[in-house]
Parts: C-alpha cells; structure tokens; sequence
C-alpha cells in the first residue's frame, strides 16, 4: 500500500467524524477546517481561494465525499513531501474523530493506548471503505499483544469470540473503534495488570507503525574519546538510533543502513564481550552487547535489513501483511471460483434433470402407445375369434336346415319346386363353400410365402452370426499387442451377434407362429374340402330325384334305375362340362 493510501485512511476517519448525520455529506465550512489543519501539519500552503474555486457550485449545500476527493488529490496530497511528522498527522486527524466514536471512562486503557491501536488498525486494515479489519488480521494483532505482554495466546478463546461475533453481529469483521473497545475491556488480557497491556501496546505500536524491529540497551564505543557508554538502540529497515535512554528524549546520532554495511562478530578485549562490530557508508561503530543472545539477535537483525535494502524490499511486518491480503484475495477469489462452478455443475444437473424428465415422459408415452397397441391386437383377436364363431353356428345352422331339406326331400316328392329352390340354394352355398377354399388356398400361399421368407431371413442371419463368429475367431487370434483394441471390437460384435441372436429368435417365434397359422389354414382348407366333397356327394345322390316338369316329350330321354332322366343330352353335356371346368380350377388351385 502506498503512503497516499495510509494518509486518505486517517482523513477518511476525519472526515466521517464531521458527518453527523451519516448521510456522506459535509458543510463546506467544516471541510475549510479540514483542509486548513491539514495543510498544517502536513506542511503545505494553505490556498483557501482554490476550495471557493473549486465549489463555487455548491455554495450553500453540504459537499459530498466524491465532490471533496478531487481536491484533495489536487490541492493537498500531490504536494506532499514527506518531510512532516506522520505522528502528528495521525494525531490530528485522531483528535477529530475519536470525541465523537469513543468513550473512554468504559475502556482500561489511555487515550494514547487507543491512539495507537487506532493507528495499529488503519495499517492492517483493508483497502476498502468503509475501513474494517478482519478476523485474521484481529487474530494477528491479538496474537501479537499477548506475546508483547508476556501472556500466551489461547486459540479456544478466539474461536468462541468468532463465533460470538458472527452470532451476534452476523459480520467477521471489526471497525476502529470496536477493535479499541475489544482491547480496553480486556476480554483478551484477563490476568494482565494494565501496565503491562499498555507496555504491549506500545511495544506492537513501535513495531508496526513506527517500523522498530529491535530496540534495547547496548554499550557504544565513542570514536573521539574511545569510552564506553551504554545508549538506547532502535533499530529500523534503514537506520538504528541510539538515545540516551529508553524515553527517546535526547537522541545521540543514527547509523544509517545500505545495502553496503555489513555486520561483523569482534573477539572480546578491553574487558568488554559479545562484541560485534558495524560497518556502514559513513562510519563504523564497535558494539557490545549484554550477552551472547543478545549479540546473535542483533547481529541477525541489522543483516535481514541490509539484505532487505539489498532485495529493495519492505519491513518484514509490511511484507507479512502484504501476503496475507494476497492470500486473502487469492482465497477469495478460489471461492468465487468454486461457486461459479457450482453455480454451472447445478445449471447442467437440472439441465440433466431436465432431459432425464423427457427422457422418463417419453418412456411413459411408449409405454402407452405400446398398451394402446396390446389392447388394439387383443380387441382385433377378440372381434375375429367373435367372427369365426358365428361363422361356425351359422354353418351348424345351414347343416342341420340342410337335414332337414333331405329328409324332407325322400318323404315329399310334391314338394319338388321347393328341392328345386333347396338346390339352388345348395349350389349357390356350393360356390361359397369353394370360393372359401379358394381364399383358404391363397392364405396358404401367402402363408408359404411367408414361411419361406422367415427361412430365407434365418438363413441370413445364421450366415451373418457364423461370419461374426468367424471374425471373431480370427480377430482373438490376432496379436497380443492389439489386444485392447480387438477387445473393445469384440465387445461391440458380440453386442451386435446379441442383437442378432434376439432377431433370430424373434424370427424364429414369427415363423412359429406362421407355422401355427399355416396349420390353422390347413385345418380350415381341409374343412371345405370335405364340405364341397360332401356337398358333391348330396347333389350326385338327389340329382336322381330332380325331374323337370316338361311339356310334352323333346325327343328321346336317358333312362336310368329309377326311370326317364331329368336332363336331356344337351343340358347333361353342358352339366357335365360345366363340372370338368370346376374340377380343372380346383386342380390349379392345389
């Protein structure tokens, strides 16, 4: 982060301190204050006729933030050179806004212990407004707190207060002024006097803000009067200083760090140990330390800085910090990720469901048309069974009224117009009687034909089923190397003999149940056959008794047993032709 994004967070707090309605807004006369403070401690000339300037069109009302961001990028934060006093900076910008945010008689804290926690949250704070710290980022203050007081860090009480805060105030993360009240009522320094907690404090507040990453009590040797007084060193990423002591009233002189200096462990003399000795650019200075821990600390210290500067990069707490946001944003963004995955898993499952709906629906109008189809072929069998067995009364009928016609004929030779009818009606039943073989004839044609068919089709497809079983045979016998291939090739041919070997057996059902309506067919021809036989039987036995009544005598007569004949030569011949014509057909049929 930039040092314009760590100063716009101090006048950020600033700013909403003088929106007290919280409706983003503020007078134009409370900003002149703002601007003109921070002009001040910042170090830059104040030009109050620029901020007329710049809202001369919004004279009267309230100026909203995104209407006083331009300004000040403008006017105040390009001109800034870094020469002022941050602290000061910060200072003031704390002194507009926690009078209004903070109540200090409910905290175990000091005013200055708050300043720097608030100071402490603007640096581990994210870049976005408004300012929050996060759950990690409070576990790493916390963490680091209790081990500035001497305390150890208990991860159970943290888990609870996480779970407390989601439960409560259904956020995981904290403002400025919660994060100060969290610390000064001392839920997380329970058993720590209050100089301690204070001590804690500043000592993580010299660390992150100020940038100290190791201070303490060493001895110096002087280069003038080569005496050996103990100061105060404070070591940062680009200098140490020494005070006299540790209040940092009176500072002695710096020892500026480059990535040139380099650090080095002295042999003891003069009756001083642990000593260590500092190159640098400018001078070189002969340290002793209290002891031999000491010296290693700060030796490996004052080394991570030079190779830092080397490395051009930041404090250690400035790069950790830098990670963790990285982190969190790369985490954020595998989260957004993932549910964007999930969102397209769960749009192609109900896409899936979908189909497999369709799919189900489809199955079910099959399966409809399939019982609709049953039910047709059980009506249809139903209506020919009804058929054939009216057909069978009608013929017992015709039978028993044909009894009756013959017995009715031996003892009634009066009634002999009435035979004449009778064998009409015999004749005419006759050609039915034939007319049905015939038909019965042309069904076992067709039948035949479709036997044949079936045979022919079985024939092919055993042929087929041996042609697949040949390449089978010749495909297992190929090489070991095609082998995964070849396998996957006999999987599908073996599907396809499968569905081959339930075809044939499908034909082989058909050509049963053709060979049943071949039988039945048969049955049926050889019933008209012995119908017409046994009607050709009954009209060669009563043709004896049917005699014309003539009207006189038309020449000579054909006697037979029972007397003159009832036909003449002419309508015997053309009877008898009409008979051969018949039985020629009936030939041909069979």
């Amino acid at each position: 982060m930039s040092a314009r994004e760590d100063l716009l967070k101090s006048i950020w707090h600033a700013f909403t301190a003088l929106d007290v309605d919280h409706s983003g807004k503020v007078s134009k006369s409370q900003l002149k204050v703002l601007s003109h403070n921070l002009c001040t401690v910042m170090k830059i000339p104040h030009d109050p006729v620029a901020l007329e300037e710049h809202f001369k069109d919004d004279d009267e009302g309230p100026v909203s933030n995104q209407g006083y961001m331009p300004y000040l990028n403008k006017f105040i934060l390009d001109k800034v050179t870094g020469d002022f006093d941050l602290q000061d900076f910060n200072r003031m910008c704390w002194t507009l806004c926690c009078r209004k945010n903070l109540d200090q008689n409910q905290l175990l804290i000091s005013n200055d212990d708050a300043f720097r926690i608030w100071c402490i949250f603007n640096f581990l704070s994210e870049d976005i407004y408004p300012l929050v710290i996060v759950t990690e980022e409070i576990e790493y203050f916390l963490r680091k707190l209790t081990e500035a007081m001497g305390g150890s860090w208990v991860e159970e009480r943290f888990e609870d207060y996480k779970l407390q805060l989601i439960s409560e105030q259904q956020q995981q993360s904290l403002s400025a002024w919660q994060l100060i009240t969290l610390v000064g009522s001392g839920h997380f320094s329970k058993g720590m006097d209050r100089q301690s907690l204070s001590m804690g404090i500043q000592e993580l507040y010299q660390e992150l803000i100020l940038d100290v990453l190791k201070q303490g009590y060493m001895l110096k040797k002087g280069h003038k009067r080569k005496n050996w007084t103990e100061r105060w060193f404070m070591l940062k990423p680009t200098s140490i200083s020494y005070y006299v002591c540790e209040d940092l009233a009176e500072k002695k002189g710096d020892i500026m760090l480059d990535q040139h200096c380099s650090v080095e462990p002295l042999p003891d003399k003069e009756g001083k140990k642990c000593l260590f000795f500092i190159r640098s650019s400018q001078k070189s200075f002969e340290i002793s330390a209290s002891d031999k821990k000491k010296k290693q600390e700060w030796m490996q210290a004052i080394q991570t800085c030079v190779h830092l500067l080397g490395a051009c990069r930041p404090a250690p707490h400035r790069e950790a910090r830098q990670k963790r946001r990285e982190l969190r944003l790369k985490q954020q963004a595998d989260q957004d990720e993932l549910e964007t995955r999930m969102k397209e898993l769960q749009t192609a499952n109900e896409a899936k469901q979908n189909e497999l709906e369709d799919m189900r629906k489809a199955l079910e109008e099959a399966a409809a048309t399939a019982a609709e189809e049953e039910r047709r072929r059980l009506q249809t069998q139903a209506d020919l069974q009804d058929r054939y067995r009216l057909d069978l009364e009608r013929e017992k009928m015709v039978r028993q009224q044909m009894e009756e016609q013959v017995a009715q004929k031996s003892t009634e030779v009066e009634q002999y117009l009435q035979r004449v009818q009778e064998m009409e009606d015999m004749y005419r039943r006759l050609e039915d009687a034939l007319e049905d073989e015939r038909r019965a004839r042309q069904d076992e044609e067709t039948v035949r034909k479709l036997q044949a068919r079936l045979l022919e089709e079985e024939v092919t497809k055993r042929a087929e089923l041996e042609q697949i079983h040949l390449r089978q045979q010749r495909a297992i016998s190929e090489t070991q190397a095609e082998k995964q291939e070849l396998e996957k090739e006999r999987e599908a041919k073996e599907s396809a003999l499968q569905d081959a070997m339930e075809k044939l057996e499908q034909l082989q059902h058909e050509r049963q149940g053709a060979l049943e309506q071949y039988q039945t067919v048969m049955r049926k021809l050889e019933d008209a056959a012995n119908n017409t036989k046994t009607w050709k039987h009954k009209v060669a036995e009563h043709e004896g008794f049917l005699r014309l009544i003539q009207p006189g005598s038309k020449g000579q007569q054909l006697i037979t047993n029972w007397g003159p004949a009832a036909f003449s030569d002419g309508e015997l011949s053309l009877r008898e032709k009409k008979w051969q014509e018949m039985k020629n057909q009936v030939t041909q049929a069979q």
